[in-house]
């Protein structure tokens, strides 16, 4: 009698240390899948606060009187204009694209690529109409498609971000 007790002691204590192992180990699993994703958020949003710099920059040196933007025709896209800057502009445009390219390479979601690719093209867009329009004369329409793709992206991103929903009327530039 006395080795069945010892026996059942021994099993219960075994099978104890060993839920409690699993426990423990189902623990730090979820801990580590936390702090990873934390870690990603962050990236994520330093990542994008970078292009959301870039692109503002890119857009104020347009908007200079001084800026000196040529365009020609895209080669594979009828009716559209590339945007090509001086030297001037240039770093503006190389900044813009490396920041582009870091975002859709943490970027989580696809929707988030599809609004920071809509919003950089709408950027081009302005861009080559700066080169046949004065700093100022830029026609509007095209200012109020470039905020809305800036309002689209800031709504994805926040999503992915698992932030809240921007208020109504934040509008950036607009």
């Amino acid at each position: 009698m006395d080795l069945l007790n010892s026996g059942i002691t021994a099993l219960v204590t075994l099978l104890a240390v060993m839920l409690g192992g699993w426990l423990s180990t189902r623990a730090q699993d979820r801990l580590w899948r936390r702090d990873h994703a934390r870690q990603w958020r962050d990236i994520r949003l330093a990542t994008y606060r970078d292009f959301l710099t870039a692109f503002r920059e890119y857009i104020a040196f347009m908007r200079e009187p001084t800026a000196s933007i040529t365009t020609a025709p895209h080669p594979r896209k009828a009716g559209v204009s590339m945007p090509f800057f001086d030297e001037a502009g240039r770093p503006y445009v190389e900044r813009l694209e490396a920041a582009k390219t870091a975002a859709r390479l943490v970027s989580e979601w696809p929707q988030t690529v599809n609004a920071l690719d809509a919003l950089v093209a709408e950027a081009r867009t302005i861009a080559s109409a700066r080169a046949t329009h004065g700093a100022s004369d830029v026609p509007a329409e095209a200012f109020e498609a470039l905020w809305a793709a800036e309002r689209q992206f800031l709504a994805q991103a926040r999503r992915e971000l698992g932030l809240p929903a921007m208020a109504k009327g934040e509008s950036g530039w607009a």
